[in-house]
């Protein structure tokens, strides 16, 4: 098995958070396992972790705080290992999450949020497809300080299968 989570000194996250080494943690993970899938099992939730090709954990995409009725809207986060960020490995995970998300789920609306200065953030949810909602003041408590945020979201009529394609493609190769 590669690397474990664990050797990882910092991760960032969608939010520009950092999550601590110790969150990693055996118990924590175990913890964590066991929740995502009771939350799978009640449709509250759905988290996926990304492995490189010799199983090596480099991050996870979720779609959380589902909305099912008038609303079909569920909340994207994602986070992936320093060591491992800017290559390329959440471009290829989020269209294969969204497909699952508006085919499997039959969602209508995703959302997503950023911190207004992470441009990497930023430019992913845009070439995935995402449009910039609006802006949302002291949106989420982050390091013990109310922060702004930028306001994403993409519907199932303007998502393009063909994102989907091209990553199946590359994986393929």
């Amino acid at each position: 098995m590669g690397k474990s989570a664990r050797s990882f000194p910092r991760f960032s996250s969608t939010l520009g958070a950092e999550l601590a080494v110790d969150a990693l943690s055996r118990a924590s993970f175990r913890a964590r396992v066991a929740r995502y899938a009771e939350d799978w099992r009640t449709d509250q939730a759905y988290n996926l972790f990304i492995f490189t090709h010799d199983e090596t954990l480099i991050g996870g995409v979720g779609l959380s705080n589902l909305r099912r009725g008038v609303s079909e809207t569920a909340n994207l986060g994602y986070w992936v290992g320093e060591p491992f960020a800017q290559q390329g490995y959440m471009t290829a995970a989020l269209p294969l999450v969204l497909a699952f998300a508006f085919d499997r789920l039959r969602l209508h609306k995703v959302e997503a949020a950023c911190l207004p200065n992470n441009t990497p953030s930023r430019s992913l949810l845009v070439r995935a497809g995402f449009r910039q909602e609006g802006y949302a003041r002291q949106y989420l408590c982050i390091e013990g300080r109310w922060q702004d945020h930028l306001l994403f979201a993409i519907l199932r009529e303007d998502w393009d299968g063909r994102l989907l394609e091209r990553v199946s493609r590359t994986i393929s190769a």
